[in-house]
C-alpha cells in the first residue's frame, strides 16, 4: 500500500470542517504553462479564474522571482480578455503572449522593466500557437487558413462572406467532415514565421506549410509542442500528418524541417516510420530529439525518444529499453540533456533522460506533473494529486530532492474546506496480473461506520487515473458527497507497461470487466468502511461504454449507474464518429470488414438483461462519441421500463466545460447517487 497524503492543499491551509462541492470545484483558479526565463530568474505562467457571471473561464499571466526562496505571485496582465501563452525573448525581460483584447488572438508583447502590454501583430486571423526564435528576431505561429487563398486577407473575407449566405448547406467530398466538436470548413493550420521589426512589430508572415495538405499544429489540440526552433535559429522542425483521403484512419505523422526564410520547400525526415513522430525538441549541440510510435493506426502506443544526430541525419532510438510512453519532452536547462513526464504505476513522474545512455531517472514520482519547464538552475513543474488542485512547485535542475513550493493559488479557498484522504492499492486482477487502484474516504469519515461506494471507471481506454486533480469525475466532489470513492486501472491503463495497455484492444469487455469486478471486491476487503451493499457505478467515453457493458454483463451488481457520453452500438459508433483509426484498431479493423470484431462486446446486444436504474448525460456537440448513442440508450432503458432519466447539454463537447453546465452536471450526478443509495 502506498500511502499518498503529500504536499496536499489540505496540509498547507488552517483547519475546516465544511466538504468540497461542486461551486468550490469550478471556481478554483487553476495554474497551467509554467515558462522559466532563459537566465533562470523569474517563471512565467497562467492562472484562469472562472467568472460564474459570464459562465466562463478568464485567463492572466503572472510572474514568480524564483531568486527569492518564498516570492510572492505577482500577476503581469489583468484584462477582461484572455492572456496566455508567455513565452520569453532571450533577453529574458520580455514576455511575448497570446491576447485577445483586441477581439481578436493576437500576439502582444510586455517588457518586465514596466510599461503597458503593447501589440506585436495586426493580423485578420486569430492566432491559435506562438514560439519566439532562439534568437528573438522572429517568432513562429499558427493560423487557420483556407489553402486556395493567397494571403490572410482573403480567408478573413471568403469566411466572413459565407456568413451573409442564405443557403447554409455544407458540401463534402471526403473525410473528415467534423472533428472533435468543429464541423470542417475547408480551412487547415498552417505555421507562419515573421520577423520582429526594430519597433518590435511582426512583418508579415511567411507561411512555411502552404504546400503541405495537412494542420500544423494538429488538430484539435496540437500547440506549439509540435513544432521547434533550431538553436541558431534558421530552421523550423514540425509535425504532420499529411490529409488526403486517408486522414480518418491515418496516425502517420512525420517531421518535416524548412528554413525560416521558405527558402525552399519542407523536408520529411521521418519518411521511413509509417506510424507517429511528433515533439521536436533541439539540444544545444543541434541533434533532434523525439516522440515516435513504432505500430500504425494505435494511437496508444508506446511514444518513446529518437535522437536525429545534426552531422549524420541518421534517426536511432533513445529509450528502446524503458517500458513507458513519454507524454511531455523538453531539453533541461543547459540543452544537454532531456527531461520527459510518464505515467508511471498510477503517477505521472517527471524524468531526466541521459542522452549516451538513454537512462531514465525519476526526478518527482509521486503525484502528477502536468507540464514543466527547464531553467539553468532549476526546473518548475505543475504539481497536483487527488486530493489536491495544480499548483508550481520546483527542484534543483538534475535533483530528486524534495520539491520547492512556489504557489498556492487556492490556499484561501481550500483553506475552509476538508479534503479527503487517499490511497493506492493492489490486487490479483485478470489472469493473475497486478492491477492498482484508488480509494479515498468520505467526507464525514468516521471507524466503525460504513459509507456508500462511488465506483468511477475512467475513460481512454487507454489512459489511468494517474493520481491526478480532475475537474471531470473529481473524486473529492464525490469524497464531500459523502460517498467513499474506489477507481481501478484496470487492463488497459496506461503507466503500468505497455503489454498491459495492449491488453485492452480487442476485449473491451473481457479483462478490464473482470478486473473491475476484482477490483471492488478487494476494495471491500481491504477496507471494512465501504459498504458493497450501497454502490452505484459511473464512468464517462469509455466508462461510459463501461456502464452500458456492466448493464448486461454484472446487471445485479449495483444500486444506480451513471453513464456519460458512453457508446450504446458499436456498428452505429463505427460509421458516425470522426477518428476511424480509434475503432479499426481497438476492433480489429474496419466494421464492414470485420463485423464480429465489433460485436463481440457490443452492448446493444445485452438490452434484454438490462435491470439498473440509469442517469444517461450527452453533450451534442459530441462528435467523437454523437449524441444519438446517448439518445439510443435512454431509448432502450425507457422502453424496457427501467428507471431512467437522460439529460443533454446543447453546447457541450466530449466534455463539460462550462461552469454553469458543470455545477449542474455535479448536482444532478450527486443527485441520482443521493436518491439511490441514501434514501
Amino acid at each position: 500500500m502506498l500511502p499518498l497524503f503529500l504536499l496536499t492543499s489540505a496540509a498547507v491551509a488552517a483547519p475546516a470542517s465544511a466538504p468540497l462541492t461542486a461551486d468550490d470545484l469550478v471556481r478554483l483558479e487553476r495554474v497551467t504553462d509554467p515558462q522559466v526565463s532563459p537566465d533562470g530568474r523569474s517563471v512565467a505562467f497562467v492562472i484562469r479564474e472562472t467568472d460564474m457571471e459570464a459562465n466562463r473561464g478568464r485567463t492572466d499571466i503572472w510572474l514568480v522571482d524564483l531568486t527569492q526562496k518564498n516570492a510572492t505571485p505577482r500577476r503581469l496582465t489583468q484584462n477582461d480578455a484572455n492572456d496566455s501563452s508567455p513565452r520569453w525573448a532571450p533577453d529574458s525581460r520580455t514576455i511575448y503572449f497570446l491576447s485577445t483584447r483586441s477581439g481578436q488572438s493576437q500576439v502582444w508583447r510586455l517588457s518586465l522593466a514596466g510599461g503597458e502590454a503593447s501589440r506585436v501583430t495586426d493580423y485578420p486571423l486569430d492566432i491559435g500557437s506562438l514560439k519566439v526564435s532562439p534568437d528573438g528576431n522572429r517568432i513562429a505561429v499558427s493560423m487557420e487558413v483556407l489553402p486556395e487563398c493567397g494571403d490572410l486577407r482573403c480567408t478573413h473575407d471568403t469566411l466572413a462572406a459565407r456568413q451573409k449566405y442564405k443557403a447554409t448547406g455544407r458540401v463534402y467530398d471526403r473525410l473528415f467532415i467534423r472533428q472533435w466538436d468543429t464541423w470542417y470548413d475547408g480551412s487547415r493550420s498552417h505555421l507562419f514565421v515573421a520577423r520582429i521589426n526594430a519597433d518590435g512589430k511582426a512583418d508579415s508572415p511567411v507561411d512555411l506549410t502552404k504546400s503541405l495538405d495537412a494542420d500544423v499544429p494538429s488538430k484539435p489540440f496540437g500547440g506549439d509542442e509540435e513544432y521547434d526552433f533550431s538553436p541558431d535559429s534558421t530552421q523550423l522542425v514540425f509535425s504532420a500528418r499529411i490529409s488526403g483521403h486517408s486522414e480518418p484512419w491515418s496516425t502517420n505523422y512525420d517531421l518535416y524541417e524548412v528554413p525560416v526564410d521558405h527558402a525552399a520547400e519542407p523536408k520529411n525526415l521521418t519518411a521511413n516510420n509509417p506510424a507517429w513522430d511528433t515533439q521536436p525538441v533541439f539540444l544545444k549541440n543541434g541533434d533532434l530529439a523525439y516522440l515516435a510510435m513504432d505500430r500504425p493506426g494505435f494511437e496508444a502506443d508506446r511514444f518513446h525518444v529518437m535522437l536525429r544526430d545534426a552531422k549524420t541525419g541518421t534517426n536511432k532510438p533513445l529509450t528502446a529499453s524503458w517500458d513507458r510512453s513519454v507524454q511531455h519532452l523538453h531539453a533541461s536547462g543547459d540543452g544537454r540533456k532531456l527531461l520527459a513526464t510518464a505515467d508511471d504505476i498510477g503517477q505521472t513522474a517527471l524524468f531526466s533522460i541521459d542522452i549516451p545512455s538513454g537512462t531514465p531517472r525519476k526526478l518527482v514520482g509521486t503525484g502528477h506533473v502536468s507540464d514543466f519547464s527547464a531553467g539553468k538552475d532549476a526546473i518548475v513543474f505543475n504539481w497536483e494529486n487527488i486530493g489536491a488542485p495544480p499548483d508550481l512547485f520546483s527542484i534543483l535542475a538534475g535533483s530528486s530532492g524534495t520539491p520547492h513550493r512556489l504557489t498556492q493559488v487556492n490556499e484561501t479557498l481550500l483553506g475552509r474546506r476538508k479534503l479527503s484522504e487517499f490511497e493506492q492499492f493492489s490486487f490479483q486482477g485478470a489472469n493473475q496480473e497486478t492491477v492498482y487502484g484508488y480509494v479515498v474516504k468520505p467526507y464525514g469519515f468516521e471507524p466503525g461506520r460504513k459509507f456508500p461506494i462511488a465506483f468511477v471507471v475512467h475513460g481512454g481506454p487507454q489512459s489511468s487515473f494517474q493520481n491526478f486533480w480532475t475537474y471531470r469525475w473529481n473524486a473529492e466532489a464525490f469524497a464531500g458527497g459523502g460517498y467513499a470513492v474506489v477507481m481501478i486501472d484496470f487492463h488497459g491503463s496506461t503507466g503500468y507497461g505497455q503489454k498491459f495497455t495492449d491488453a485492452i484492444s480487442r476485449d473491451w469487455g473481457g479483462k478490464p470487466l473482470v478486473d473491475l469486478q476484482k477490483g471492488l471486491e478487494a476494495a471491500l476487503a481491504r477496507y471494512p468502511w465501504l459498504d458493497g451493499e450501497r454502490a452505484c457505478a459511473l464512468g464517462g467515453s469509455y466508462g461510459g461504454y463501461m456502464m452500458n457493458w456492466i448493464e448486461g454483463a454484472w446487471p445485479d451488481r449495483f444500486r444506480c449507474i451513471v453513464n456519460h457520453d458512453g457508446i450504446f452500438d458499436n456498428r452505429m459508433m463505427y460509421y458516425s464518429t470522426e477518428q476511424l483509426w480509434f475503432n479499426e484498431w481497438e476492433n480489429g479493423g474496419p466494421q464492414y470488414e470485420n463485423p464480429q470484431g465489433h460485436e463481440q462486446f457490443n452492448p446493444v446486444n445485452n438490452v434484454s438483461k438490462w435491470k439498473t436504474p440509469m442517469l444517461v448525460i450527452h453533450g451534442e456537440q459530441d462528435f467523437r462519441i454523437p449524441y444519438d448513442q446517448g439518445i439510443a440508450t435512454f431509448t432502450a432503458l425507457q422502453r424496457r421500463g427501467i428507471e431512467s432519466r437522460l439529460i443533454i447539454f446543447p453546447h457541450e463537447n466530449h466534455w463539460v466545460l462550462q461552469p454553469a453546465d458543470s455545477v449542474q452536471w455535479y448536482q444532478n450526478v450527486l443527485g441520482w447517487l443521493d436518491q439511490h443509495l441514501k434514501k
